[in-house]
């Protein structure tokens, strides 16, 4: 969304210097000239939507929907939930790539030229790096950083962000042959840190960990390769997304 930034401060400074004109003009000596203003006052107007909403998705491998096709990642369902209800959307942006964490999403955003007029925008990112066993003191200050970006992106508008939590793949057959209970923990963990930040900014939160847990059960849940999340499954993280959008974007 475009958005129109004047400053208040800087106003008054040319009305100064129209002063210090007219002083000039009377006296023949030029008194002090005004200084430059400092720290503007910036003010936004409200923002208008356009005729058809802009969605940026930004993630890893359960953004870009490792294993499903295209039309079942759940950004894509996400937004053509939001047509089925009226909504005029655009085709979701997807930032994301499988076995990317946040320092690899970081860098591959720090490359593009991204706009900053989105109306919704999601973020789903830490699994790998548990996985990975990066530090969780590294993945709390990159996911502050992804966030600043997400808000920015959304026009400076903390309102049309959505973070989403960490699946748990410790339920899955992959895992099988590791420690369970050592990857359920450390999700968990992620998950506080993100869930802490996400509300302290006044950001919206959505937990799918437990929905992922039933996988331990339902088999169906998963794709091919007993990993990644199936169909089924991101139909109803889109549900979730699509509702609470709804709120948003209406």
């Amino acid at each position: 969304m475009p958005a129109f930034v004047f400053s208040i401060r800087w106003s008054s400074w040319l009305l100064a210097g129209s002063f210090f004109i007219a002083a000039c003009s009377r006296t023949g000596t030029p008194p002090a000239a005004p200084p430059p203003p400092a720290n503007p006052i910036v003010i936004n107007p409200p923002q208008v939507l356009p005729d058809s909403l802009s969605y940026l998705a930004l993630g890893d491998s359960y953004t870009i929907g490792q294993g499903v096709v295209e039309m079942d990642r759940f950004p894509v369902i996400t937004t053509a939930m939001l047509r089925d209800k009226g909504i005029k959307m655009k085709a979701p942006e997807i930032i994301a790539r499988t076995g990317w964490s946040t320092g690899d999403l970081l860098a591959e955003l720090s490359k593009r030229t991204i706009s900053n007029n989105f109306q919704l925008v999601t973020l789903l990112i830490g699994v790998n790096n548990q996985y990975r066993r990066l530090p969780l003191a590294e993945y709390e200050a990159e996911f502050r950083q992804l966030l600043t970006y997400a808000v920015n992106r959304a026009g400076g508008n903390p309102k049309q962000v959505i973070v989403l939590s960490i699946p748990d793949y410790s339920v899955t057959p992959f895992a099988r042959f590791s420690n369970r209970d050592q990857i359920k923990r450390e999700i968990d963990l992620f998950n506080e840190k993100n869930l802490s930040i996400t509300a302290g900014a006044g950001i919206s939160y959505i937990e799918i960990t437990t929905l992922s847990r039933q996988a331990a059960n339902d088999l169906s849940l998963l794709t091919y390769d007993s990993l990644h999340y199936s169909k089924k499954y991101y139909e109803q993280v889109a549900a979730r997304v699509s509702t609470l959008a709804l709120e948003k974007l209406k």
